[in-house]
């Protein structure tokens, strides 16, 4: 009967501690805004701009779709990630998403996440589930 218990325990505290630890960022995120800001505080915005999936074994798809300052982009593409720590990593085709970013928020149902276009400009992307 003890060891049964213990047993119980056991597996209770690794199954905590193991979905304790998954990434938040898993799941289909709809992208609520995607932002471009200056150097000189300019900024640009789309709103509600499709979806981000990132599935558990570390691929996922884009299926956006926006206009930035009249340029109509769709990103329908799949791509690779990482996390760690507060840094995500997307590869894959060249696009605004392809490259490092900081996770600002972390959250179950919200996610901002920032990066630079290495020169004057910072993009945020609000995700939300």
């Amino acid at each position: 009967m003890k060891s049964a218990i213990l047993n119980f325990v056991l597996l209770t505290f690794f199954l905590a501690v193991f979905t304790s630890c998954s990434p938040h960022i898993v799941g289909v995120w709809k992208v609520e805004n995607f932002e471009t800001v200056s150097q000189g505080g300019e900024s640009i915005s789309a709103k509600n701009i499709g979806t981000i999936t990132f599935q558990k074994d570390g691929t996922g798809v884009k299926d956006l779709s926006f206009t930035i300052l009249g340029v109509m982009k769709e990103d329908k593409t799949p791509f690779k990630w990482s996390l760690k720590d507060n840094l995500l990593t997307i590869n894959g085709q060249e696009s605004d998403f392809v490259k490092a970013w900081i996770v600002v928020e972390n959250k179950k149902k919200y996610q901002m996440i920032k990066s630079t276009d290495g020169a004057d400009q910072v993009q945020i992307i609000e995700l939300r589930k």
